[in-house]
């Protein structure tokens, strides 16, 4: 999980803090050392350590206590202020051209995962502006570079243009063309990278930027780098100024140096960031956030974004009435199972939930595939009875069931048992219940509490909307 340390480090930090009544200066300087020393530990760049540790110590001494927090809760709040403001207070976009095309010029180093964020890139646009984009394969030096990116181009049906030609430059003024002359409204050029930033590189970048005259250069970045990645950010931007930066392979960095010291170090802004190798595995980078995430409070409004994007509105409407009516079934269970799966890994998804990001029994929780495949198999399994009146299976009906899907008997147990705790947790919360989530590790935290307060609002509101439309009906 991205920031996994990190995040484990700064809550233990500040875990002390919680709920004291005062706060001295020595509890401050406690807890501003181990913070230190947990940045300096992801790899973040020591100047920005430096500064945000004043920045928090001279906003903590000096600030008064705002009335609904404790003096541990202001401290708290403070942290999470300078976070964001570190990793740049505000989610950037992309430059749009008055005129169509728009044009998104890719740098960065070799391993970086730039030709797949090109694709990721192309798919993201075209979800979220329906945008009709033209690839271009500028990188004529790595072996398979060209394939690799056509190979993109016919997964997302996306034209690739590319030239059995030496000079990139040329490669790039024919692609413009044939983008204009196709009124595609994005183009987006893959350029070749190195193992290490040299002349000869660089010199090759700022002659394609003067043919493309880019409305961006974004640099990609392997989050993993720590502020090595900070240090070639820096580098690239004084040749050729770029305008923002992707971060790639987040799910593999438990540190977050680069993420942590990019902005504070460039000026420049952190654009998206990508996790995983699916296509549609890209997402828009929001400061405060990922402070959030860090500081374990989740991020509910990627969640709630990634829901209403891959799930399907009237088909969460009709399982929402069918657990107030008490007639959720194992095939309403495979059918939300297979819309969950669309929102990405599962493990990441409940880590998106306030407390749980560091929760000890989410530490080593992952679900792969398999586990969902067998999961289906015992279902498939059942009969259409058994599927639609979870009551009818007694230890027989299990038995069977165990056989028949090629499963132990305790595991179909286990999954039965997890349906019903399922089913009665999802009842209480469709009927606005929210105190059942109040024992989960994790939800005792002040931001946890406030967020399953406004979501109880707006069951109740969503409550009062279906009751007043009943009674029209009636009527």
């Amino acid at each position: 999980m991205a920031f996994e340390n990190l995040s484990e480090r700064i809550q233990k930090a500040l875990k002390n803090l919680t709920g004291k009544g005062k706060v001295s200066e020595a509890d401050i300087n406690a807890a501003s050392r181990e913070i230190r020393l947990a940045l300096l530990e992801a790899d973040v760049n020591f100047k920005v350590v430096k500064d945000f540790i004043k920045k928090i110590k001279e906003r903590a001494l000096g600030q008064e206590v705002q009335g609904s927090l404790t003096p541990g809760q202001q401290i708290i709040k403070i942290v999470n202020d300078e976070l964001t403001k570190m990793m740049g207070e505000e989610a950037a976009k992309l430059n749009k051209a008055p005129h169509i095309p728009t044009i998104i010029m890719m740098v960065g180093l070799q391993g970086t995962g730039k030709t797949t964020t090109v694709g990721k890139l192309a798919k993201y646009l075209m979800d979220t502006e329906k945008a009709r984009p033209l690839l271009i394969a500028g990188d004529i030096y790595r072996p398979a570079a060209i394939d690799q990116l056509k190979q993109i181009g016919d997964q997302l049906s996306v034209p690739v243009f590319s030239e059995d030609e030496k000079d990139v430059a040329k490669i790039v003024a024919d692609g413009l063309a044939q983008a204009k002359e196709a009124k595609n409204d994005y183009v987006l050029i893959d350029t070749a990278g190195r193992l290490e930033i040299d002349e000869a590189l660089m010199e090759e970048l700022e002659r394609v930027k003067a043919v493309a005259k880019p409305d961006n250069i974004v640099l990609v970045v392997d989050a993993m780098t720590g502020q090595v990645g900070a240090q070639v950010a820096e580098t690239f931007d004084k040749r050729l100024d770029v305008t923002g930066v992707i971060l790639t392979k987040l799910d593999g960095d438990t540190r977050g140096g680069a993420a942590l010291s990019i902005r504070a170090v460039t000026g420049k802004p952190i654009l998206f960031t990508g996790q995983g190798e699916k296509l549609s595995e890209l997402e828009g980078f929001y400061p405060d956030r990922m402070a959030s995430r860090i500081l374990g409070m989740g991020d509910v409004l990627t969640l709630i974004e990634k829901a209403q994007r891959d799930y399907d509105a009237k088909e969460a409407e009709k399982v929402a009435q069918k657990m107030r009516e008490n007639t959720f079934d194992f095939n309403d269970f495979i059918d939300q199972l297979e819309q969950v799966q669309k929102m990405g890994p599962l493990d990441q998804i409940m880590k998106m939930l306030p407390g749980m990001a560091n929760n000890p029994q989410l530490k080593n929780f992952s679900i792969d595939e398999k586990q969902i495949a067998h999961t289906k198999a015992i279902v498939y399994s059942m009969t259409e009875a058994e599927r639609q009146d979870p009551d009818l299976l007694k230890p027989s009906r299990r038995r069977r069931i165990a056989a028949g899907s090629g499963r132990p008997i305790m595991e179909v147990n286990r999954m039965i048992k997890q349906f019903k705790q399922s089913k009665e947790m999802m009842q209480k919360i469709t009927s606005g219940n929210t105190k059942a989530l109040a024992g989960l590790p994790g939800m005792d935290s002040p931001m946890a509490q406030a967020a399953m307060r406004r979501m109880g609002k707006q069951f109740k509101k969503g409550k009062k909307k279906r009751m007043k439309k009943l009674r029209r009906f009636k009527s």
